[in-house]
């Protein structure tokens, strides 16, 4: 059985005590292993990282650029092969996976002008004879925790932004679909980097516990689940690390009465099970304004009759299996427990019969949910859309702003006003005016609002070079030394 190593000071590692099984979802088999990283084996590559710093540090940002065209290169001819891992371990169907990978690579172009990201700014004479510049510089060696439902797109919207800025990098991939990360390092390798600048540390619990205390690390960045992200976020400012920690989602798309129908049918579809639901930008809660309630859940249940739910790899298929047996389990019981909760199951997944021993399960559509009801409140990650059915525009934005969650939401409506004020009214970090998924393009920032991110910085874009550097300000002064004097008093310009 094939096993999946850690990528430490440019060389891979498989040797462990411990080893976790990496399934295929779409036939329900293991077909992997994958090395778990003991306490000491982090540190190995805590100290890997921390030695090659000084040198990537001083290396030119000219030479970093031309790194950063080349894995671009190397990523984009090698898509399909890369696209076909993300198949085999997370179960997305193809396209979906290739898509990943075009979102995650408008990072790496991002990072390609990182000569003017980096650049400070400079006064002359604040004083007299006196001039004051800012530089950014590195925090260090920085520890990227990321998550499975986007095991290549994530992983690259942190690395490229640390990377670029100088720092050395451990990247602790999901141990459900590790095999990405040790692509794209050994592409980041093919094109250039040193050994020890970028290094994988496969792992769970105990990696990530050296990460988050471990002195030499000096920032953490994370996405996942909302308890996890709180407790990571606690736990590295703890130990005086600077800390980005992306959490979970219940993501409201509100449909206003004026809306275009079929384009909000279509979108409500894609948004709601596309990659099956999993991912913290999916449209969890279609939020019916007025009277179009009704024409719009006929028109998204008649939608849903035709996707073709299957293996990745079959070209046909639109939607492929969950991650694990366990997570499909799971998202049934929340169609299982919405009826008892006074809601109406309009398109019950659980029904549908497959094949396969993989992790499916069809897609549900539930209406009439409330807030106080576990479908709308939880965070499902999975192909369940809950309908709300409210009167007013107001009584939208009250049901938006009301919830624990801020990450991502989105108004449909002919209405430019009404989408103008949406902007300005609702209270979430990102937001999509007759687009459903408004994940930011690489040269903006992606992260939402409340629980949905904890710490000061949004991930990737500009907000990625402010968390991955730290400000420092020169002041200088070269005068003729007959005008030196003793002053105790406190600095002031003249």
């Amino acid at each position: 059985m094939e096993t999946i190593p850690h990528y430490i000071n440019g060389a891979r590692v498989t040797d462990a005590d411990r080893f976790g099984p990496v399934f295929n979802p779409a036939t329900g088999q293991q077909e992997k292993q994958v090395a778990l990283a003991s306490a000491a084996r982090t540190e190995e590559a805590i100290a890997a990282a921390r030695a090659a710093l000084p040198a990537w540090r001083a290396t030119s940002l000219a030479k970093r650029t031309t790194i950063f065209f080349k894995v671009r290169e190397i990523l984009t001819q090698r898509k399909s092969e890369l696209a076909a891992i993300l198949t085999s371990e997370h179960g997305k169907v193809l396209s979906d996976a290739e898509g990943e990978i075009a979102r995650g690579l408008e990072n790496i172009d991002f990072a390609t002008g990182l000569s003017h990201m980096l650049k400070g700014e400079r006064s002359e004479q604040v004083s007299s004879g006196i001039d004051v510049h800012s530089v950014r510089q590195p925090v260090g060696v920085v520890a990227c925790i990321t998550p499975f439902n986007f095991p290549a797109m994530v992983p690259l919207w942190m690395i490229g932004s640390a990377l670029a800025c100088g720092n050395t990098v451990l990247l602790k991939p999901s141990e459900k679909d590790p095999s990405a990360a040790v692509f794209i390092a050994e592409a980041f390798a093919e094109a250039g980097l040193p050994a020890g600048v970028l290094n994988v540390v496969q792992g769970d619990k105990e990696a990530v516990d050296v990460l988050l205390e471990h002195p030499e690390v000096k920032a953490v960045s994370f996405v996942g689940s909302t308890p996890v992200a709180q407790s990571i976020y606690k736990r590295a400012a703890e130990h005086g690390k600077r800390v980005q920690a992306l959490g979970g989602a219940k993501n409201h798309m509100v449909v206003l009465p004026d809306a275009d129908l079929d384009m909000a049918a279509d979108a409500a579809v894609s948004a709601a099970y596309g990659s099956a639901g999993e991912r913290c930008m999916a449209v969890s809660v279609l939020v019916a304004v007025g009277n179009i309630a009704d024409d719009l859940v006929k028109a998204i249940s008649s939608r849903m009759a035709d996707l073709k739910i299957g293996a990745g790899t079959d070209p046909d298929s639109q939607m492929g299996p969950l991650i694990t047996a366990e997570h499909r389990d799971r998202v049934a019981s929340y169609v299982s427990g919405a009826e008892g909760e006074g809601a109406t199951v309009v398109v019950d997944g659980r029904s549908q019969q497959f094949d396969s021993d993989g992790f499916f399960i069809g897609v549900s559509l539930v209406d009439h949910v409330k807030p106080g009801m576990k479908v709308y409140d939880d965070e499902i990650f999975g192909p369940v859309l809950s309908v709300v059915r409210v009167d007013t525009y107001s009584d939208a934005v009250q049901l938006v702003n009301d919830n624990q969650f801020g990450n991502g939401t989105a108004i449909f409506t002919r209405d430019g006003g009404a989408a103008r004020q949406f902007e300005f009214d609702v209270e979430a970090g990102m937001v999509g005016v007759n687009v459903p998924i408004p994940v930011p393009v690489g040269t903006f920032s992606f992260g939402g609002w409340k629980n949905s991110l904890f710490g000061d910085t949004h991930m990737y874009g500009p907000d990625s070079i402010r968390f991955y550097t730290r400000g420092k300000v020169v002041t200088t002064r070269w005068p003729d030394p007959s005008t030196s004097v003793i002053d105790l008093g406190f600095p002031q310009v003249d």
